[in-house]
């Protein structure tokens, strides 16, 4: 099979050129509701998510970040369909988790609600997953110290902890909700109007694949998701509509394989 290329094209027809089951894991955040504008492009969810589940490798992973807008006062509610769409098509829906901004991003009103400052990372898996190397950089408040405490059981009835007694090491599995900042330089430097971080796409490339395995973005916008599967040795795919933005990775992809 083809792999490490990006193409310029509608994404759906792309992906129909590609065999079943051969991509490990799809990180990916796509144009959502009328947050952003991507010069009047439009797309077909269903057939994204159709062809994501055919190329998608039984426990291969999705991830699917996105928001919704606000118009007329209510949330969309876009994000949760999409993700039950996922569902009804056979993904496991595995984790929803969260990207935490540390600021807000001025998309909507603030008279009249709290700043959103997050958006949803929905981590679709085919079938049981095949791969979790989970990060552990959260801080431990109790480290060195021995465990205690007990876990409620179904019946309501209490068991010990499994790990009773051991020490607590310095540093505990990250949560899922990421505190993440986005990438404003990046942003000016690549010309992108929604970058997503690269801290992002690299913590989700080494929690859900392996060295050698096949990272796929159909979204690819400024290069984001195929410059760090190149830098975590990872072999990649990119589909992009916009030919600007498809220069943008271009030049990003040559700089680090080069």
């Amino acid at each position: 099979m083809k792999y490490d290329y990006i193409e310029c094209g509608d994404n759906v027809t792309l992906m129909k050129k590609l065999p079943e089951e051969c991509i490990d894991l799809t990180v990916t955040s796509p144009p959502y509701d009328n947050l952003r504008t991507y010069k009047g492009f439009s797309w077909d969810f269903e057939g994204v998510a159709k062809e994501l589940f055919r190329i998608t490798k039984k426990g291969g992973v999705v991830v699917w970040i996105v928001a919704d807008a606000t118009i007329n006062g209510s949330e969309t509610g876009t994000s949760f369909k999409q993700a039950l769409f996922f569902k009804e098509i056979g993904f496991n829906l595995h984790d929803t988790m969260i990207w935490e901004k540390p600021a807000f991003t001025a998309t909507g009103s603030l008279a009249v609600r709290y700043a959103s400052v997050f958006e949803y990372m929905f981590v679709l898996s085919k079938g049981k997953l095949k791969t979790f190397n989970p990060i552990k950089d959260r801080k431990n408040k109790t480290s060195g110290h021995k465990k205690t405490g007990s876990i409620r059981q179904i019946d309501g009835s209490f068991r010990p902890m499994s790990s009773l007694g051991k020490e607590t090491p310095e540093y505990g599995q990250r949560f899922n909700v990421w505190h993440i900042a986005q990438e404003m330089s990046n942003k000016k430097r690549c010309g992108h109007p929604a970058q997503f971080p690269e801290q992002l796409a690299n913590d989700h490339i080494i929690s859900w694949s392996n060295e050698g395995d096949v990272v796929f973005d159909p979204f690819l916008g400024s290069g984001t998701t195929a410059k760090m599967a190149v830098l975590n040795n990872r072999h990649y795919i990119g589909f992009e509509l916009a030919e600007k933005y498809f220069d943008i990775a271009c030049k990003r992809l040559d700089d680090v394989e080069t």
